[in-house]
């Protein structure tokens, strides 16, 4: 079972937005499990909240419940009223085929806004590559066009927009790569990224926000986190993150937006409480 991060922003996959890279409705349901007229047509199971997810892939999900998308979803089956059913499947080539348009489910968390072969919701939060340094060097950098870069270990997933800049700046010499693509049941390149540079095997770690923070979030005093900045308006390291439904689900969707404003506050509690950086509407690292 070989599997890749597909909603982490930088996937091949969902290149066109990126992502890379991972909760629902407040529909005027007075009773539970109750199919309006309108919705008839679309092939949602009102009866259940079900969701398509990664079995072993934290801090977004696993079979355990241990992850913040797992928490996002419990909130959200809760005010609707009805029972959490996931379809566990890993996030390899073939994910959104053999889940969500098979119809095994009927949302996907954690996918970014825009994303293809879905119809994606309004974005319930937005997070950027982020770059990791320990504390005690006092580096404070938040750019690749930092000359002292040139000394130093950097730590990098393949494949993600970090990885193209570190090419254009010419510091692959520097760069200790990760991979993208990884079995989720043995290994976690985010974890032993952040294990690395505490151990001192690397001096910087580049790595998308919620990984970064989630690792991180128990060595607070050991390591800062600071918002990557991009070279160039051309180059992407920020992206708002929605959930996707089937093409052509409009009740459903709209329905999931409406849960979602409605419970943005408790939705925001459980990401800052998985350390996840947080983009504000500036496009700056909230506090």
């Amino acid at each position: 079972m070989v599997t890749a991060p597909r909603f982490i922003p930088g996937h091949s996959a969902l290149r066109s937005v990126r992502l890379t890279a991972l909760l629902v409705l407040c529909l005027s349901f007075a009773l539970p499990g109750r199919i309006e007229a309108a919705n008839r047509v679309e092939a949602v199971d009102r009866s259940a909240l079900r969701v398509c997810a990664d079995p072993s892939n934290l801090p977004f999900s696993n079979e355990k419940g241990e992850g913040f998308e797992n928490k996002i979803a419990e909130l959200l089956a809760k005010k609707m009223q009805v029972p959490l059913r996931y379809v566990w499947y890993p996030n390899s080539v073939g994910f959104l085929r053999n889940t969500l348009r098979a119809r095994q489910c009927d949302l996907v968390l954690g996918i970014v806004s825009g994303a293809e072969m879905v119809q994606t919701t309004n974005p319930y939060y937005r997070s950027a590559y982020v770059i990791v340094t320990r504390t005690a060097d006092k580096l404070d950098m938040q750019s690749l066009d930092d000359p002292r870069l040139r000394n130093l270990k950097i730590g990098l997933t393949a494949g993600t927009p970090p990885a193209d800049i570190a090419v254009r700046m010419g510091l692959i010499g520097n760069v200790i790569p990760y991979q993208l693509v990884i079995d989720t049941r043995y290994d976690a390149p985010g974890k032993q990224m952040i294990e690395d540079l505490r151990a001192k095997k690397i001096d910087v770690a580049l790595l998308w926000g919620p990984i970064a923070g989630y690792f991180a979030r128990d060595h607070k005093d050991e390591l800062e986190i600071r918002q990557l900045s991009a070279p160039s308006k051309n180059i992407r390291l920020d992206f708002y993150i929605a959930m996707g439904v089937r093409p052509g689900e409009s009740n459903w969707k709209n329905d999931i937006n409406n849960l979602l404003r409605q419970n943005q506050d408790e939705i925001t509690g459980i990401l800052r409480d998985y350390n996840i950086p947080l983009i504000d509407n500036r496009g700056q690292l909230q506090p």
